[in-house]
């Protein structure tokens, strides 16, 4: 089975820091989660834009 790669970087993940290769690249990944750098899909929303509900803009 292939090591796991770090997200950042692609060099191999460190045990210590999994699935980081070190705790520099961990903390910045944090850092991008606290600061909404990351953003999930909104399931419920359109691709069209933000309508307001009675249709008018």
């Amino acid at each position: 089975m292939a090591e796991p790669a770090c997200p950042i970087c692609s060099e191999p993940a460190h045990l210590d820091h999994r699935p980081f290769c070190s705790a520099r690249h961990r903390d910045r990944d944090l850092l991008q989660w606290l600061n909404e750098s990351y953003r999930l899909p909104d399931q419920n929303s359109s691709k069209e834009g933000l309508d307001s509900a009675d249709g008018s803009y």
